[in-house]
């Protein structure tokens, strides 16, 4: 029983640690282009309309699609419908 305790300790440790991850390298490639008008993944998830609207701007515009707004719409929409647990 204590194996298989510290078996799911250590995973749900792991999926924190990756998630943890994903969300400050989403936030840091927010900061590092320096725009005031970046939105993060966050701010996506939480804005879906804006998201499929910017996501929509960038398929209309391939030379805007490694831009921070499009990858993080992008990504948010991802997390929206794989239901936020990051499957595809």
């Amino acid at each position: 029983m204590k194996k298989n305790n510290l078996i799911l300790a250590i995973a749900v440790l792991s999926i924190l640690t990756v998630a943890a991850f994903k969300v400050t390298n989403a936030e840091s490639t927010t900061s590092e282009s320096g725009s005031k008008n970046d939105k993060s993944v966050a701010w996506f998830v939480a804005n879906t309309k804006e998201a499929r609207n910017q996501n929509q701007e960038c398929h209309d515009n391939p030379s805007i699609q490694s831009t921070p707004n499009c990858v993080n719409a992008l990504h948010a929409l991802k997390l929206s419908f794989s239901g936020g647990n990051g499957r595809r």
